[in-house]
């Protein structure tokens, strides 16, 4: 018979749900059956959903969602046991309706090694051509390397979307005794896992990129400032490091080319702003994780006031596919002015949650539909946002709007950090709004009055909407702080609320008008608070 292998996913979201103790369960039951000799079961990281825990059996190639033990239990006698594929249990990707079918394919660079290798061997990651790009930056010139990064049109994946090339350059130029690369691992963007899952599935790709930045604009040490709650991230780097210290690929003279690059791991302490690059810097520094003045820009001061680039752990991970296939062949994936691939997360009130990674202009219709199966439960799309927290809110008249760097400006969507949450029409877009506006309060760093007031006072006209007790000039006010928040905020962070807050008003103007209006919820979440009795007072 055919040796079969079963491949369960058991990153940090899918431990959250049991997948150790279905790893342990399926081992037993194997066992139990006696077809140890036969059935070889393996833990990976995410194999890209998140309805359950995602097993794979090989070589059939078949999908499973998993939740309980009593799923475990039906794989193994039906599947393992007779070869019976569990049709309820499988992750069909191709069941779409046909009205909503799409020819668009899923295209891995970023993510060609999730699921693929073993994160913490260093040798599979090799067989994989790995560490080959950083051996071929070495025998060129610095110059060459940023050359061939510029001209791929690589951009930020962060959010900013700043070509990347042209940052390496700008540090490049700059003549000091040390400099520093930095990778922004600290993903707090609500609804946002891509780092995480591409630092715990293929951290050694992180590394290698660094390390070739390192090269390409005289840098000797590196920093990998990371979400401290990313354990299983965390363990994965710290092990990947160590292995490509003792393989020549980081230390003194890396592959006997004369350049030296060090790097280590620092933890966040879990604050939003740090994400700002500035904030960032000052929180290795060991200082209160608060943005600084620019300029100048870090290429320039940076960390310790040297010349620092800064990358997001995204961005790093599509550098040694570039450096080994070309400018060009990333040019050639995507649009024009928005080249390769983007990892898009789709969260919220969708049939298939996970991670997936298509060509750069690819619409919201195409990824909401085409790969997160529509909107669960047959209800009706009320909205989506993009990008993130800090990204837009669109209704379903936008669905066909392509998701790349010119969205914004053309269309007023946001790529962000490729977020896709879909929500449905049981929800109420005040709610929304004052739930997103109590993140940005929570997560204000207090700096500047603009943000920490302003957020304070969104917050206050929002709650009273849900309670059904705003007026229209409290719908004016709130407008009027969102616009001068943006303006005046001296960060990112503050500079951005007016995105989500305006988008959900303009695109959602009836709902707000009617809470102010007529003091109504069209869903009957918000409600006026009750009175209570004097007697009860007393």
């Amino acid at each position: 018979m055919t040796p079969i292998t079963v491949l369960v996913s058991v990153d940090s979201n899918s431990i959250l749900l049991g997948a150790k103790e279905f790893v342990t369960y399926l081992r037993n039951l194997v066992a139990n059956y006696n077809m140890d000799s036969l059935v070889t079961v393996l833990e990976t990281v995410s194999l890209g959903s998140y309805n359950g825990v995602t097993v794979q059996v090989l070589p059939d190639d078949v999908y499973y969602s998993i939740k309980s033990k009593d799923d475990v239990r039906k794989i193994v006698e039906e599947h393992l046991l007779k070869g019976r594929q569990v049709w309820d249990l499988t992750i069909d990707k191709s069941s779409i309706k046909p009205a909503e079918k799409f020819e668009l394919k899923e295209i891995r660079i970023v993510t060609r090694n999730i699921g693929a290798i073993d994160p913490k061997n260093i040798g599979e990651y090799i067989a994989r051509d790995g560490y080959f790009a950083l051996s071929k930056a070495l025998k060129m010139k610095p110059e060459e390397v940023i050359k061939e990064v510029k001209d791929s049109g690589l951009k930020g994946r962060g959010g900013a979307g700043f070509p990347t090339g042209l940052k390496w350059e700008l540090t490049a130029k700059v003549q000091a005794d040390q400099k520093y690369v930095v990778c922004n691992a600290d993903e707090g963007e609500p609804g946002t896992f891509k780092d995480r899952l591409i630092m715990e599935g293929d951290p050694h790709s992180v590394i290698e990129a660094m390390a070739i930045a390192g090269y390409a604009v005289g840098a000797s040490k590196g920093y990998i400032y990371i979400r401290g709650e990313y354990y299983n991230s965390v363990e994965n780097l710290r092990k990947a490091i160590k292995d490509a210290y003792e393989y020549g690929f980081l230390g003194e003279d890396i592959l006997g080319s004369g350049f030296s690059f060090d790097l280590t791991v620092r933890l966040g302490a879990g604050a939003y702003v740090c994400g700002e690059e500035t904030a960032l810097l000052e929180s290795i520094e060991g200082k209160s994780g608060k943005p600084r003045l620019k300029p100048p820009y870090p290429p320039e001061s940076g960390l310790f006031g040297k010349p620092t680039v800064i990358n997001n752990v995204e961005t790093l991970a599509n550098v040694p596919q570039i450096i080994l296939n070309g400018a060009s062949w990333f040019k050639s994936i995507g649009t024009p002015n928005s080249a390769g691939t983007k990892v898009f997360c789709l969260a919220g009130d969708v049939n298939r949650r996970g991670m997936v990674e298509l060509p750069m202009g690819v619409t919201v219709r195409e990824v909401l539909y085409g790969f997160g199966g529509g909107v669960r439960g047959g209800r009706e799309l009320k909205m989506v946002q993009t990008g993130g927290l800090a990204g837009t809110f669109i209704g379903p008249d936008k669905l066909d709007t392509p998701l790349d760097y010119d969205s914004m400006r053309k269309y007023g969507v946001s790529l962000g950090s490729g977020v896709i949450l879909a929500i449905d029409s049981s929800h109420c877009a005040v709610d929304i709004a004052l739930n997103t506006m109590e993140f940005f309060r929570h997560e204000s760093c207090g700096k500047c009055t603009p943000c920490r007031e302003g957020t304070r006072l969104a917050c206050e006209i929002l709650e009273k909407m849900t309670k059904l007790e705003a007026t229209q000039e409290d719908l004016n006010y709130l407008e009027e702080i969102a616009n001068l928040t943006a303006d005046a905020s001296f960060c990112g962070l503050g500079q951005s609320i007016n995105v989500p807050l305006l988008s959900l008003i303009n695109n959602f103007r009836d709902e707000f008008l009617k809470h102010v209006n007529e003091k109504e919820c069209p869903v009957n979440l918000c409600k006026k608070p009750e009175k209570k009795s004097k007697a009860f007072i007393k």
